[in-house]
């Protein structure tokens, strides 16, 4: 660098040992060093404002990163996907899923590819109960065990489970029908599933139907959990001390 006042020209080096995205860039360690016999006008100067200027670089770099990452990763088609899936389905004699066919496969948001999964749980509970349960605040934080964002209207806001689970309520009918716009944290970054669940009334009890698009295949099994642990499970037992308070 030059500086301006004297014309001086200094020679230095900016090291960066632990670039990750895994660390967040204030925490990125900067290491300045400068030659020998060289001054020390630009050494300070890049130990406070330069460090500055070179964090900065690093935020759009490691943007930069991902952006060519996502936008350039091979990606498999749905036939090839397919292929895939009767492969396996040959290899161990079992029938492949209704809810993870190679139809149901697609390649949605982030390009990825996704599957479809189909759930039902029967409650004994009245439909507008349920209904009520997935749309108060009170009650979606009692059965979830954890301080909730619940905006039940469309395009409400949707935040549970510490932050794990996110997303947006796109259509409601009361004691009905409810779709939302939900993903969780560890999925691709903007990359939401659309799951519908449809109550249908059993007399005193209500089945749920679950139908969630768009689940990245890796997380296939993860989400399963997730609906039958800490949804449907934790409902159950949220229904159950209710009962159990009335009598």
């Amino acid at each position: 660098g030059t500086v301006k006042e004297s014309g001086e020209k200094h020679k230095g080096s900016v090291e960066i040992p632990n670039l990750s995205e895994e660390n967040e860039v204030d925490d990125t360690e900067i290491n300045i060093s400068k030659k020998k016999g060289e001054g020390d006008v630009l050494k300070d100067l890049m130990r406070t404002k330069g460090i500055t200027k070179v964090r900065e670089a690093l935020r759009d770099y490691l943007k930069a990163l991902k952006t060519e990452f996502t936008l350039g990763m091979i990606l498999p088609t749905k036939a090839a996907v397919g292929q895939e899936l009767d492969t396996e389905q040959n290899l161990s004699g079992n029938t492949v899923q209704d809810s993870v066919s190679a139809q149901s496969l697609d390649i949605v948001g982030v390009k990825i590819p996704t599957v479809k999964i189909l759930m039902s749980e029967i409650f004994n509970s009245p439909a507008d109960k349920l209904y009520s349960i997935f749309t108060t605040k009170e009650l979606v934080q009692k059965f979830s065990k954890c301080p909730a964002v619940i905006e039940a209207e469309k395009g409400g806001k949707i935040l549970m489970f510490d932050g794990c689970v996110s997303g947006e309520y796109a259509e409601l009918v009361p004691s009905q029908r409810i779709v939302l716009k939900w993903r969780c944290r560890s999925w691709p970054e903007e990359h939401y599933a659309t799951v519908a669940l449809n109550l249908k009334a059993m007399g005193g009890e209500t089945e749920v139907q679950l139908e969630c698009r768009g689940v990245p295949i890796s997380n296939e099994d993860s989400t399963r959990q997730c609906w039958k642990k800490q949804y449907f499970e934790e409902i159950h037992t949220l229904l159950q001390h209710s009962t159990d308070n009335m009598e």
